[in-house]
């Protein structure tokens, strides 16, 4: 998924970058007093490049270990306690509406 995700995340920075950049090097009559506004969000263009391409995806992978690691030492799978509890969820659904079902062609 991070590769179907790349070149569109890289491509709307790269044009943030280059629209904010004669911003950030002052350019023009005046562009002196722009270029912290210009620098700010050049930062939070790296930063948010960071959090979103290299963080992100560490932070889900350590996640994903330490189910796996919960699992393993508690005895327990993980998808079976999905499966049963998507299970009780459709009976629940099922008998939520059966009744509405009925008392709507009673009164037909």
């Amino acid at each position: 998924a991070c590769m179907i995700r790349f070149r569109p995340i890289m491509m709307t920075t790269m044009a943030a970058l280059a629209g904010i950049f004669p911003v950030a090097i002052g350019y023009g009559e005046g562009g002196e007093t722009r270029v912290p506004l210009g620098m700010a969000v050049v930062g939070g263009l790296v930063v948010s490049q960071f959090l979103t391409l290299y963080l992100t995806p560490v932070i889900y992978i350590y996640m994903d270990m330490m189910v796996k690691w919960v699992a393993r030492v508690s005895g327990h799978t993980a998808r079976a306690e999905i499966k049963a509890a998507a299970a009780v969820a459709t009976q629940v659904a099922a008998q939520a509406a059966a009744p509405a079902a009925g008392s709507a062609s009673a009164s037909a």
